[in-house]
């Protein structure tokens, strides 16, 4: 797949599966946009591996449930590059605690980010894409989204679930020029798993028929796939990428 000239904006891209999908684009020649929100020293050391590619790369500190904020993100990236092919709606966080321990921040927290930052993001820039009338908007949802449920994480669930609700709901807004389509990752190897225990996680990985997490890069790949012209004929579908998650 050739990315060259392609004006790609990957949001949380300063670590995990984000962090992977931004370096995928670069070494397919894209033009790549960094944005994170509190992660400075992480998204500089990714801006320069990106740019050691050749590539221009364009770094851009925003939170993405912030109205003002995601405006002028995409504002900067049409006034750098004249235009913005992709956008990968990565951005998401995921605190897990007892179900009677949660209170409703938490809940605020999770679906201003994983669910108010996907529409802003993608308003923003699917508009554009609208009117120029080509443009590829994938998102990250998750299995936990579909049939992985825990208790433990119910905000990120709900959350994951109703990002795959929107991503219908753009498909239908941004058709027939835009391509909207998500992707719900199984387990994955990645920063978020580090504080559940090691015997949990054991148990996870064997209800895979894989017997084991997927690798950033695995998710990368499919996220590729959907921004390239080999999938223009796919849109408002969700892709299961979960090696063979059982549900027991």
């Amino acid at each position: 797949m050739n990315f060259k000239n392609k004006v790609v904006l990957v949001t949380g891209s300063s670590r995990g599966i984000g962090r992977s999908i931004a370096v995928k684009f670069a070494k397919e020649g894209a033009n790549v946009i960094i944005n994170y929100k509190s992660n400075t020293k992480e998204a500089e050391v990714i801006t320069e591996i990106i740019s050691s590619y050749g590539n221009k790369c364009l770094c851009i500190q925003a939170d993405v449930s912030n109205d003002k904020q995601v405006k002028s993100m995409i504002e900067k990236i049409i006034k750098e590059f004249g235009k913005i092919d992709v956008v990968v709606n990565n951005a998401g966080i995921a605190i897990d605690m007892e179900f009677n321990d949660r209170e409703v921040r938490d809940w605020h927290d999770t679906l201003n980010t994983n669910l108010i930052g996907v529409f802003l993001v993608s308003k923003y820039a699917g508009n554009y894409m609208k009117e120029k009338q080509y443009g590829k908007i994938i998102n990250i949802s998750s299995t936990n989204g579909i049939d992985t449920i825990y208790p433990e994480s119910i905000d990120y669930d709900a959350s994951k679930a109703g990002l795959i609700n929107l991503t219908k709901n753009l498909a239908i807004q941004f058709a027939p020029y835009v391509n909207v389509n998500a992707v719900a990752p199984g387990w994955v190897e990645s920063e978020m798993n580090e504080d559940l225990s090691k015997s949990f996680l054991k148990e996870e990985r064997e209800k895979t028929l894989l017997k084991r997490f997927a690798e950033p890069e695995e998710i990368a790949e499919i996220v590729l796939f959907l921004a390239s012209d080999k999938a223009r004929y796919i849109d408002g579908e969700i892709i299961r990428v979960d090696g063979g998650l059982k549900i027991e």
